[in-house]
């Protein structure tokens, strides 16, 4: 319920509910209104009216302006609203046949429909250059001493000399099974050098594995890393007990023993180097000699094998063994035979001593 206002305060007080914006906040009416009850003389509320009684009456009359606002402003919009979906309605398609295929109501995953994707500069070589570059860096060896890397060097070259050699007695061998002629050296006359080529190729692979393997003895003895006892002196065993034993396979299985002995050796190395028991550059080192000595090893093996059927196997040291233990075995059972003779010669010499 309004509450009553006397003559000129009642006047002031519609006056200024009039002007005042809807927008108004209450702390801001409070204030005005009250300003304007002390201003008026004899303008008075009731005495048991309190001022926050007297600004909540107006309260309902913002309400009300600030909800009809609201409406008018919601209703405009559904009038745009409507006008706008009338007018799509009232559309008509337009028709493309020509745009309708199998892939037109697929979507693009990587660039809208409409814009040009934009061409990379894609450098094809990209890939091929890293390796590259990783391959130059592994065999430059700038961090490898001179000498040392000069002295590997030139203990690699019997190895190629051999298995190049190898390579090439197998083709003139080839050649003149099927020509009637090698073009340097007669099959009998390659034959006879191969078989000599590959032992040796086999006995400086041996001796070369025991050298790896010593190697670790004398970084033992220089404390290089501490000192680590029987662990380190382990390879200077085991390489050479597994080295020397391939003399006496045949070709093929001395050189692919050879060629794991090798390899176990470098990934031991690399395992060193790890732990600090090596110099840094060690395992980068023994990487590219090993892979120079591998392939050599490869190329001899696929020349041997071009030729496995056309070739006389010679006897090999095993073969030799074999040969003496069998001759051995022979003079003892004939030696066995003489003396058994000689018993039976003596035996009958009595007995006709007896008779007599």
């Amino acid at each position: 319920m309004i509450p009553q206002v006397r003559g000129g305060g009642a006047r002031s007080i519609s006056k200024l509910i009039a002007s005042t914006s809807v927008h108004s906040s209450r702390p801001q009416l409070l204030r005005t209104s009250l300003q304007t009850r002390l201003q008026s003389n004899g303008c008075l509320l009731r005495p048991t009216t309190t001022p926050r009684l007297a600004i909540a009456t107006y309260k309902p009359i913002t309400l009300a302006v600030q909800r009809h606002m609201a409406t008018k402003v919601e209703e405009t919009y559904q009038a745009v609203k409507d006008t706008a979906h009338s007018a799509i309605g009232k559309a008509e398609l337009e028709h493309h046949p020509e745009a309708v295929s199998t892939e037109s109501s697929i979507h693009n995953v990587f660039h809208e429909e409409g814009v040009p994707e934009q061409e990379r500069d894609v450098d094809m070589m990209a890939g091929i250059k890293s390796d590259v570059k990783v391959i130059k860096d592994t065999f430059a060896l700038t961090e490898v001493p001179r000498e040392a890397l000069y002295i590997g060097m030139a203990g690699v070259l019997p190895y190629l000399a051999t298995s190049l050699s190898t390579v090439y007695l197998a083709w003139d061998i080839n050649h003149a099974h099927a020509t009637g002629t090698g073009l340097i050296f007669s099959e009998q006359t390659a034959e006879l050098l191969l078989h000599i080529v590959q032992p040796l190729q086999i006995g400086y692979g041996a001796v070369i594995i025991s050298f790896l393997g010593a190697i670790h003895w004398g970084l033992e003895w220089a404390k290089y890393g501490g000192e680590h006892g029987y662990r380190r002196y382990a390879f200077g065993i085991v390489a050479p007990a597994v080295a020397w034993p391939t003399i006496l396979f045949p070709v093929e299985y001395a050189l692919i023993t050879q060629f794991l002995a090798f390899n176990f050796l470098y990934f031991a190395d690399a395992q060193a180097t790890m732990k600090g028991w090596t110099p840094p550059w060690y395992s980068t080192y023994r990487f590219v000699l090993t892979f120079i000595v591998g392939a050599s090893i490869v190329a001899s093996l696929i020349g041997r094998g071009q030729i496995s059927d056309k070739i006389n196997q010679l006897p090999g040291p095993a073969q030799h063994l074999k040969e003496l233990r069998d001759s051995q075995m022979a003079s003892l059972a004939e030696e066995e035979k003489e003396r058994r003779a000689k018993v039976v010669a003596k035996d009958e010499e009595e007995e006709n001593d007896e008779d007599e």
